[in-house]
């Protein structure tokens, strides 16, 4: 089984809390899995009553459960620190609008005065070219770490 970095990158751009995206190492298809499921599927709960929807969830949970070995959660925002990402980014850019970058994310709000002075400064999708690379290199990381097969 081979995988798709870009495909790794998407799973982990994927902001949520309530909830992971776990990649199948047999079939090399990625599910995601609320918490609620997978708490019902630990317990043992019977959901033939739910929505259809919902006891599709309920049977990866279940699958989860069991087969554990079978699935690795895919790198999210409590694996890696974005912060750090947009530090490095900030000290990568040319002196005139290092300062600036630098001086935006300190403190609370830092993600969103950061957003508004790239898209003043125009190096928008340089940010995000840059953190597609660095989200890149943790998804390489991941495949290596559990002895995955990747497409660059």
């Amino acid at each position: 089984m081979r995988v798709k970095l870009s495909d790794i990158v998407e799973e982990m751009d994927i902001p949520t809390e309530e909830g992971n995206s776990f990649l199948n190492l047999e079939t090399g298809e990625f599910v995601y899995v609320s918490n609620g499921a997978l708490r019902r599927a630990e317990d043992g709960e019977e959901y033939g009553h739910l929505p259809d929807w919902q006891q599709e969830e309920m049977e990866i949970a279940e699958d989860l459960v069991e087969a554990e070995d079978k699935y690795v959660p895919v790198p999210d925002q409590f694996d890696f620190n974005e912060y750090d990402i947009m530090e490095d980014f900030c000290y990568r850019q040319p002196e005139h609008t290092r300062g600036k970058l630098l001086s935006v994310i300190k403190g609370r709000g830092a993600f969103r005065r950061f957003k508004d002075t790239i898209i003043d400064f125009d190096i928008r999708n340089e940010w995000f070219e840059f953190r597609d690379q660095a989200y890149r290199e943790i998804a390489k990381e991941f495949c290596e770490k559990h002895n995955i097969e990747y497409i660059d």
